[in-house]
């Protein structure tokens, strides 16, 4: 398979001899606000990563000042702006497709199939809120805040945040305090209800704490990493009952991989297995 030349005008993508994939956003100067190209570049980088055998874990952050202020107000987020002469129905159903590619580049940290860390410093402002929640790790800096920024502009938030972020905190009190109001929530909030699970004094700190988590991701089994995060994803959004028959059905196969033995050998010799790429 040919790999990915990872070459983005909004993203930046380093891929490490171990594994690890670190994926920055890279509009330092907009605060890394969402455009046409970062939507665009998102959805292609990850969708890169996850296509790439080479890459067991990918750490995303942001560059500069900011993880992201969100929405850029503006370029705006998409390339063609739908012409006002159309009908009703016309315009609606253009501006649906383009919500649905917007929602697929945010999607698209869930969708990958390698474990997303997500390291955020200072805001992460309205679509910030929606990526975050979209990948499977989050950590933050102490000086970090999260915001739910749309009602603040007249809309609900529309490309994840309101599906995810019941799931990951599970308050669904404080959830719609925050998505009415739109006001902060600082780190050690955050923290508390769940949506980060560790805080460090400096975003350098952060981004090498996250490093450390992706290289012991990446040295565990790759077919046990990738159907982990499968199965969670879908267990989440189906029953229990559903969750284990397809847990049934994924591992009849997974079962017969060659890493179990690999795994049994190297506790047995009290040493590092050496597992080959998916």
């Amino acid at each position: 398979m040919t790999l990915p030349k990872y070459e983005y005008e909004a993203v930046k993508v380093q891929v490490f001899p171990n594994g690890v994939a670190h994926v920055e956003m890279n509009r330092p100067k907009s605060l890394n606000a969402f455009n046409y190209a970062m939507i665009r570049d998102l959805l292609q980088a990850f969708t890169d990563v996850g296509n790439d055998s080479n890459v067991r874990a990918v750490v995303l952050s942001g560059s500069g000042r900011m993880f992201t202020s969100g929405l850029d107000l503006m370029e705006g987020p998409f390339k063609d702006q739908i012409d006002d002469s159309l009908d009703v129905a016309r315009q609606a159903y253009m501006r649906q497709q383009q919500l649905k590619w917007f929602q697929s580049s945010i999607s698209s940290l869930e969708k990958c199939p390698k474990p997303v860390i997500v390291c955020i410093h200072n805001g992460a402002i309205g679509a910030g809120v929606d990526l975050s929640t979209a990948g499977d790790i989050r950590y933050g800096t102490k000086d970090s805040y999260y915001c739910v920024k749309e009602v603040d502009v007249g809309l609900a938030a529309d490309i994840g945040t309101l599906q995810r972020l019941p799931k990951v905190i599970g308050n669904a009190s404080l959830i719609r305090e925050l998505c009415f109001t739109s006001r902060n929530m600082y780190a050690d909030e955050a923290l508390e209800c769940g949506l980060i699970n560790k805080v460090f004094d400096t975003k350098e700190q952060m981004i090498e704490g996250a490093m450390e988590t992706a290289r012991l991701i990446a040295s565990k089994s790759p077919v046990a990493v990738v159907s982990s995060k499968l199965l969670m994803n879908y267990s989440r959004d189906h029953s229990v009952d559903e969750g284990l028959q397809y847990t049934a059905v994924w591992n009849s196969a997974m079962l017969q991989t060659e890493d179990i033995p690999k795994s049994i050998q190297a506790f047995m010799q009290k040493k590092p297995a050496n597992y080959s790429n998916l």
